[in-house]
């Protein structure tokens, strides 16, 4: 019987915690109000804004890309990290809307921003990806696997909605959000409570499958189909729920929070979680959504960077974040804002 080799793999050593440095946004030009959602459904301006919250929303171009659009907010992350995009240790890319099945998003992007051959993939959680997208990038710098790493959020959701579907129509839009994850010394990225629920694989999904257009040449396109009774209940009375998990987790109460940034799927369901986390009232809530719509894994990092812009959260506080949608999955963080 032969010995076993004295050689040991040498370890691999990273920050001892990991921070946001840098977020940057996108929106595109064009404004689409209620008035024109309408001209395509059978409902009103007022019943959009009580169901949803919703006064107006952004459309990309017809030529306006996913990449393009992820290039664009990650530009603007990086140069707020103070970073150079060669420095880059790995892009990840958070999208549903991304129509090639390869190559992926991510390593378009990569290459756009000049992060050299830097590791590059996307994931597919839905309106949850861009936290699960934060966590993999905490745990990447802590682990070693990158110095910097850039999580962006990005959908053309005009690409895979009916504009005559009026459970949906009026919800979705399009837009990109991003953040640079660095080394810290420090804690500011907590735990993440994260998961997901394939009990309810039919309450937000896909009319169709896109092979059924190669298989008969009538088939109708594939586009989001929702039942919102479904997910609203879920998302009111289990993502209190996880998002109290992740302040617990982190070992903070709401009352130390400077910010709640939740998806911006719904205001009746961002008021509910308020009501449920018995937020108080000075503490500042994302409620993006009443501009910018529904912008799936997009809306935590347009939010996020909105409100920084706009001074009503500080740099160096606390912010809650979560993320929820089709899956259903759910991923939930504390983390120190840039």
């Amino acid at each position: 019987m032969t010995s076993m080799s004295a050689a040991s793999i040498t370890p691999v050593t990273g920050a001892p915690f990991a921070r946001i440095m840098g977020v940057g946004s996108y929106r595109p030009a064009r404004v689409v109000t209620n008035a024109e959602i309408c001209e395509l459904i059978d409902s009103s301006q007022e019943w959009i804004r009580e169901r949803s919250g919703i006064e107006e929303r952004r459309f990309a171009a017809e030529d306006e890309t996913v990449a393009d659009m992820a290039v664009a907010a990650a530009s603007k992350a990086i140069a707020s990290a103070g970073i150079t995009p060669d420095q880059i240790g790995a892009v990840i890319v958070a999208t549903v809307t991304h129509l090639l099945a390869t190559p992926s998003a991510a390593a378009e992007v990569g290459y756009r921003l000049g992060a050299g051959n830097a590791p590059a993939f996307d994931i597919s959680a839905a309106c949850a990806g861009f936290c699960y997208g934060l966590s993999l990038a905490q745990d990447m710098v802590r682990g070693g696997s990158a110095d910097y790493v850039v999580v962006i959020g990005v959908e053309k959701l005009t690409d895979i909605v009916d504009p005559t579907d009026r459970s949906t129509a009026f919800l979705f839009a399009d837009g990109a959000g991003a953040v640079v994850v660095g080394p810290s010394t420090t804690p500011a990225i907590g735990p993440t409570v994260w998961g997901s629920d394939g009990s309810h694989l039919d309450a937000i999904t896909m009319s169709g499958r896109y092979e059924d257009l190669r298989n008969e040449p009538r088939a109708e396109y594939p586009h989001v189909v929702m039942q919102g009774q479904v997910v609203f209940r879920w998302a009111v009375n289990e993502m209190a729920r996880v998002a109290q998990e992740a302040l617990d987790a982190a070992g903070i109460k709401a009352t130390d929070l400077s910010a709640f940034i939740p998806h911006q799927a719904n205001l009746r369901i961002v008021d509910a979680m308020v009501r449920a986390l018995k937020l108080p009232d000075h503490i500042p809530v994302a409620r993006d959504i009443v501009k910018s719509g529904n912008t799936s894994a997009a809306s935590v990092p347009i939010a996020m960077d909105a409100m920084l812009q706009a001074g009503q959260i500080p740099s160096g506080g606390l912010a809650l974040l979560i993320g929820f949608g089709a899956g259903l999955a759910f991923a939930a963080q504390v983390v120190e804002l840039p």
